[in-house]
């Protein structure tokens, strides 16, 4: 059974407010845009919602250490690198979904290599008539 996302706030930070200051502290403006409204804050977000955004930061810091290389990788396995109109509105998507974006398309590549390391399979044999009527009208067209 999945335990509540307070229970691992708890588990894991203590308290939501140290859960919000590990938040901030992985949001530099080389992984984050920020959209939070002003007046309210992290602290007026779910626990859910910040156990999600905190596991993506750290996975975007360790696996690639910035947006724009996570921007990169994506259109390197998309094969469009140098279309800047797609990198332009890949920069303006949140983290999570660029993570999930690269994952996708990692999975996809990794799909498209093994159908081409595959040989290619003979085409069938046309299947003869079996009649000897059958086959006097194939032998005639």
């Amino acid at each position: 059974m999945a335990s509540s996302p307070l229970s691992l706030v708890k588990d894991k930070f203590g308290t939501k407010e140290k859960l919000v200051e590990a938040v901030q502290k992985l949001a530099t403006d080389a992984l984050w845009i920020d959209r939070v409204n002003a007046d309210k804050g992290l602290a007026r977000v779910s626990n859910a919602k910040l156990l999600r955004l905190h596991a993506a930061l750290e996975d975007a810091k360790g696996r690639f250490g910035s947006r724009a290389k996570l921007v990169d990788a994506i259109r390197a396995l998309e094969n469009r690198s140098k279309d800047d109109g797609y990198k332009t509105r890949l920069s303006a998507y949140p983290l999570p979904r660029l993570i999930e974006l690269h994952d996708a398309a990692a999975k996809r590549s990794l799909a498209a290599k093994k159908r081409a390391a595959k040989p290619a399979k003979a085409a069938p044999k046309k299947a003869q008539p079996r009649s000897k009527k059958a086959q006097a009208k194939a032998k005639a067209k």
